[in-house]
């Protein structure tokens, strides 16, 4: 599939969505680029500031009524929009396909993740409850009420994702949102604005596209935004953070990872844990923030593991985004691309590069930036052991003593997530426990299950998303003390 063959076609130009309408202040623009071929895909307006403040404007006025609305109602409009998502699944997946140079093979999945978050949180908004309990002379009530106004901000990875982790429970909750993709993966975020202007009352959520240091810092400021939540950098985090303090409203933040993934020497299948290592460190071209991309592996197997390892990472296909026999596209940009030989470079001074290591050209797509799947041995010590590279390397790391073992995969700056290969149990449940990750996965890396918590320790953030946890970080509880009866008087 082309741009030319969607059905149907992409918009020749795209404005933000403000009070249920699309339009825009900001007379500026920049374009949505197919990241393999260079193509220019559609026109997006450069939202700035006074779209922003149109927007905050347009999700306070619309606060009241949306929150005061039945959560079953914001249910069935939840679920109405999963449904739409599922009818134009295979056009969204090629039209991420095209703007960020995933695989067409991955992209799929990304919208039935999305489809499982509205649907998760449109079931859980009607049972997220506070609670009450009689005390003498009356009772006690502690009521969940939305913040207000949330600003939003994702990153370009993920977009489907994305946009479901944060759009989701937000409205779920009863809350009125302004979202700003990034401008690098903006285009089916736009998209689904179609169906969200059709579906939700105007205001209840307002989209503007626009650049991080533009649209993203105003939104980040404004004076009348509720909450704030954040995915992306651990740099850009710790700034949104600071612009929340300053302001004392509540901040979710969802940052990097530097995962480990741990190798035992009981491992049975020795093929099927290779192949699934393999995955978790080029899943997203290595563009996410999960991919595990520290390997430790038992000494015992060790030599064995790497050779087999690296003819796997040799076999995985690179090509053209949109061949679905691909399993390892290009990177979202030249800029990334460039980030990304960096840090191999960086690499080859001080660890052993065992396979990979270059830039390669695909033929109909020369203007992308394919990476060749890259395996090091390295130490834990390293820079691309301990820097998130958002890019398909990985680092190898043998090890032998289990004390020794715990300390290297928690020395990192980051804790988002953590994978497991092992057959005994004892292993699996202590090396979960002493982990410091937000998700541990045994036997299976990326096993995401809605109403799981994801989210980090340390560097990677702050709150948790995918699960009913998530709507208290969009709620507030208010305490509510009922006498049956005035007390008796205490003066006179």
């Amino acid at each position: 599939m082309t741009v030319d063959q969607l059905e149907p076609a992409l918009a020749s130009h795209y404005e933000p969505l403000i009070n249920g309408e699309f339009r825009s202040i900001s007379t500026e623009t920049f374009p949505a680029v197919d990241a393999a071929t260079g193509a220019q895909l559609a026109t997006i307006t450069r939202g700035g500031a006074a779209d922003v403040d149109a927007a905050v404007a347009a999700a306070r006025a619309a606060f009241p009524k949306w929150a005061a609305t039945r959560p079953e109602e914001r249910s069935l409009l939840l679920h109405r929009l999963a449904d739409w998502i599922e009818a134009n699944a295979e056009r969204l997946a090629a039209i991420d396909t095209m703007d960020i140079g995933r695989t067409i093979f991955e992209t799929p999945l990304d919208h039935r993740i999305a489809v499982g978050q509205y649907r998760f949180f449109a079931s859980a908004a009607v049972t997220h409850d506070g609670w009450n309990h009689p005390v003498a002379g009356g009772w006690a009530i502690a009521k969940r009420e939305p913040i207000g106004v949330v600003g939003q901000i994702i990153p370009w990875n993920v977009p489907a994702i994305m946009t479901a982790f944060k759009l989701a429970p937000a409205l779920a909750a009863g809350n009125t949102v302004v979202l700003k993709p990034d401008e690098n993966a903006s285009l089916s975020t736009l998209e689904l604005c179609t169906k969200l202007a059709e579906l939700f009352p105007p205001g209840v959520v307002n989209v503007v596209p626009g650049f991080g240091d533009e649209a993203g810092a105003a939104l980040t400021a404004h004076p009348d935004v509720d909450k704030l939540a954040f995915t992306g950098s651990a740099e850009v985090g710790r700034l949104v953070a600071h612009a929340g303090a300053e302001r004392l409203v509540p901040v979710s933040l969802e940052l990097g990872g530097k995962s480990p993934n741990i190798v035992f020497p009981d491992i049975e299948d020795l093929d099927r844990v290779i192949d699934n290592a393999t995955f978790a460190a080029t899943y997203c071209n290595g563009q996410s923030c999960l991919a595990g991309t520290r390997l430790f592996v038992h000494d015992d197997l060790y030599d064995d593991f790497l050779g087999k390892l690296s003819a796997s990472f040799q076999g995985v296909r690179l090509g053209s985004p949109l061949d679905p026999a691909t399993r390892l596209g290009c990177l979202v940009s030249e800029k990334q691309g460039r980030r990304v030989l960096d840090y191999i470079d960086s690499g080859r001074s001080d660890s052993s590069l065992v396979t990979g290591g270059g830039r390669a050209t695909v033929s109909g797509s020369e203007h992308g930036w394919f990476i060749e799947p890259t395996v090091f041995e390295t130490e834990n010590s390293s820079r691309i052991a301990q820097e998130e590279i958002f890019g398909p390397v990985l680092s190898v790391i043998r090890w032998k003593d289990y004390d020794a073992l715990i300390d290297q995969a928690n020395d990192v700056e980051y804790g988002l997530a953590a994978g497991v290969y092992t057959t005994n149990l004892k292993n699996a449940m202590r090396t979960a426990d002493r982990l410091h990750a937000g998700s541990v996965w045994v036997n299976q890396y990326f096993n995401l299950v809605d109403g799981s918590p994801f989210g980090g320790y340390k560097g990677s953030g702050l709150g948790r998303e995918y699960c009913k946890e998530t709507l208290d970080m969009y709620t507030q509880l208010k305490s509510i003390v009922l006498a049956e009866e005035l007390p008796p008087p205490l003066f006179g």
